[in-house]
């Protein structure tokens, strides 16, 4: 099935916080790469002010794992690009959010399946949309009419940065 990961950093080095975690995410069997979107960079959305510009983007890959499971590893990348949750929506090194995976649907304290907020969340539909055109967020519809009601102004194309293939 097709899982849809969105990845942000606004501290550090991050745009080899964002090739590393690509490289560590599929480190591991069971997540098959499929695409990278562009890189992105974006203004912070929610959370303190003060924040620096993170930088985005979105990887689709194929995979048989249960969506925990998948949290867990996307969880233990975070860790270990040295992710601090202090405060909700805070500067980070390293944020994995799973934004499909499947058509599976999940909604508990753990993980939200679709994720809550993708399709509201330009620094998401965004890249995703170079890459995966015609995709869909499970109940909420496609991504280029989320897209046509979102102001995309925080949104800036970072053509000096491109994200490789996994290693």
């Amino acid at each position: 099935m097709k899982a849809v990961l969105a990845l942000g950093s606004n501290l550090g080095e991050r745009f080899q916080t964002l090739q590393g975690a690509i490289d560590t995410l599929f480190d591991a069997p069971g997540l098959e790469f499929v695409k990278v979107s562009p890189v992105y960079e974006t203004d912070p959305v929610g959370g303190p002010g003060g924040q620096e510009p993170y930088l985005n983007a979105v990887v689709v890959a194929e995979t048989e794992l249960p969506p925990r499971t998948l949290l867990e590893r996307a969880l233990g990348v975070e860790n270990a690009y040295g992710r601090v949750r202090e405060e909700r929506w805070g500067p980070r090194t390293l944020d994995i959010d799973l934004i499909v995976v499947g058509e599976d649907t999940c909604d508990d304290a753990e993980l939200t399946l679709p994720h809550p907020r993708a399709h509201e969340r330009a620094f998401v539909l965004v890249p995703w949309s170079v890459i995966d055109p015609e995709a869909t967020v499970p109940g909420r519809g496609r991504i280029a009419d989320l897209l046509a009601g979102l102001d995309r102004r925080g949104v800036r194309l970072r053509e000096d940065l491109k994200l490789q293939r996994p290693d």
